[in-house]
């Protein structure tokens, strides 16, 4: 079988380079303007077939041109596509929607929910949404981004999916009730994707919010995974979160398993953590040494290293752009060349393709228009301006117009071999696919800035840089400002170390300027026009009380060498030394 996946490998390479079915230009250079004109036109004929015909349903039904409630009934869409409106440039809808969120949206339901779903898609865009509202024009509050309508909303919607996180093993149910936690009678099995996926948007909301809860659950589901991983470095795709049993033992990069990897990166780079790279680089030799063959990715036994599933998954194509993150350019392009090859075949990434025989695997022909391709073809290109990745999007802008568009939006395609078309437009659609088509042929959006501009803002500790690049998508590319994160209180230490830089370098007598106080309920409140207000420092000290005592002393305006956790480590910022 080997030998056959060796000859496929230079066969497909060869295809590649030929003139595809859904590659009317191909050779030719691509005008990267006229398709990201294209790939607005998509977002707003789906958007607009949205907002008329489904809204205020989570997604609409492009072939009946109506909508329906899938993952709870939270006008779904109009959440994930939130931050695509702004990278689209549409600063008044974007307004707008914002609006009607707060209005509209409500989690105390009786709704059953996919804890994995709810917050890839529904606590993600929010906090996007809320970390992006200053660049849009809306007049943030006072204490903004550590408080904020949106965040509000981010966080009680994951204060909802936390009863799924009351194990034994601290990895979670796959689903909850909104309004009654846990169903009695609710599956102890959960995929691995689903307990691996929350680091992300549940850190940035304890950093944000200053409660540690989120970001605890979080970890502990990634070191129980962690701990249980087979003795040969891999981990199955399903297990029991009471036992911690694996149920499934299939081991591979694809569906059930793919953003437990993803988190890992993103989560060490949003974090800057180090152990959570390490397991990943870890779990990386043991992908290579038993999965990969002939830059294919294969599913095998977690236990034993053997092949059980010769096949390619179209979830599988967001590994090149992960590679990309930890710098594994080569080994990136020869994976995504393979998985293009399969693209030009069908004009689409069936959801399984048999690797030997070339061709769909049963009842696995679709193409529900997923972004996994395209995310890999966008990271891959910031790295390397290859013209090739640009050719990857203008079949895509193609395939899906030639093939997906019908009168009310795009439609999923049951089957890529006679191109039969499927009622549903999923919300990532609008989230994913159509954002990182739009962010490949916009190498100036703002989401690229290389940190040359950047915003100043006054919060409550002090001052701090948002905006200036480097923004971590999560698994359903709502990106997060990593800066934002060292804006807020994590822990009372790190408040007491930036109240006595600031302290120092304010003196506390120029808050005639802005001054802020603390309010009964341990919030902030700003008042332009105050006079110094020494009185709420010394109230402040008071609440700090003996707690403070035993905290170590630094000198004033140093740079201290801490532990990294307690490090100011703001993108851009500069400690002051009075040496």
């Amino acid at each position: 079988m080997l030998r056959s996946l060796h000859l496929l490998g230079w066969f497909w390479l060869w295809v590649l380079h030929s003139p595809g079915r859904f590659s009317p230009a191909a050779g030719k250079e691509v005008n990267t303007a006229h398709y990201r004109d294209r790939v607005k036109s998509m977002f707003y004929h789906a958007y607009n077939n949205y907002l008329e015909n489904a809204f205020p349903y989570d997604e609409l039904r492009p072939l009946t041109c109506d909508g329906q409630d899938t993952w709870g009934s939270f006008s779904l869409t109009l959440i994930d596509a939130l931050d695509t409106l702004l990278i689209l440039g549409n600063v008044s809808e974007f307004q707008r929607v914002v609006s009607v969120l707060q209005e509209g949206v409500n989690f105390d339901i009786d709704v059953n929910a996919s804890v994995f779903e709810t917050n890839i898609r529904v606590v993600g865009g929010l906090l996007s949404a809320h970390l992006l509202s200053k660049k849009a024009g809306i007049e943030v509050e006072v204490g903004w981004p550590c408080s904020g309508p949106l965040l509000r909303m981010a966080e009680d919607a994951a204060r909802k999916l936390l009863p799924a996180f009351q194990t034994p093993t601290g990895m979670p149910y796959g689903t909850v009730n909104l309004l009654h936690g846990v169903n009695p009678g609710e599956t102890p099995i959960t995929c691995t994707a689903g307990i691996g996926t929350f680091i992300v948007e549940f850190a940035a909301l304890s950093h944000l919010t200053g409660d540690p809860i989120f970001e605890d659950v979080a970890r502990k589901a990634l070191k129980t995974l962690w701990k249980n991983r087979s003795d040969i470095g891999l981990v199955g795709n399903h297990v029991d979160v009471v036992t911690a049993k694996w149920v499934a033992q299939d081991a591979g990069i694809g569906a059930g398993i793919d953003s437990y990897f993803e988190y890992l990166v993103k989560g060490a780079i949003l974090l800057q953590d180090e152990e959570l790279m390490a397991m990943f680089l870890d779990y990386n030799k043991a992908i290579k040494n038993y999965t990969k063959f002939d830059d294919w990715y294969l599913w095998v036994q977690m236990y034993k290293g053997t092949v059980s599933m010769p096949v390619f998954q179209s979830l599988e194509a967001y590994w090149p752009g992960l590679q990309s993150l930890i710098g594994d350019i080569d080994s990136a392009m020869r994976t995504f060349l393979n998985y293009y090859t399969v693209w030009k075949q069908f004009g689409g990434l069936p959801e399984f393709y048999n690797i030997p025989q070339g061709y769909t695997v049963e009842k696995r022909e679709g193409y529900p228009l997923r972004p996994e391709l395209i995310e890999s073809a966008m990271y891959l290109y910031r790295a390397t301006q290859d013209p090739i990745l640009l050719e990857l999007g203008r079949d895509v802008v193609e395939a899906i117009e030639k093939i997906s568009k019908v009168e009310c939006g795009f439609a999923t395609i049951k089957d890529l071999r006679d191109h039969r078309l499927d009622n549903r437009m999923e919300s990532f659609f609008l989230a994913e696919t159509v954002k990182y088509l739009y962010l490949l042929f916009d190498p100036d959006n703002f989401i690229h800035n290389n940190g040359s501009s950047f915003d100043v803002v006054l919060t409550p500790y002090g001052e701090c840089i948002l905006g200036a690049g480097g923004y971590i998508f999560n698994t359903e590319a709502h990106p997060i400002d990593p800066a934002a994160l060292h804006c807020c209180r994590k822990q009372k230490e790190e408040q007491w170390e930036v109240e006595d830089l600031m302290k120092e370098f304010y003196s506390l007598k120029r808050s005639k300027k802005f001054a802020f106080t603390r309010t009964s309920d341990n919030k902030w409140e700003g008042d332009r026009h105050k006079e110094s207000s020494d009185a709420s420092s010394e109230d402040w000290k008071g609440q700090k009380g003996s707690q403070q005592k035993g905290r170590k002393k630094f000198r004033l305006l140093s740079c201290p060498n801490q532990p990294f956790k307690s490090k100011l480590a703001v993108l851009g910022q500069v400690f002051l030394d009075n040496t």
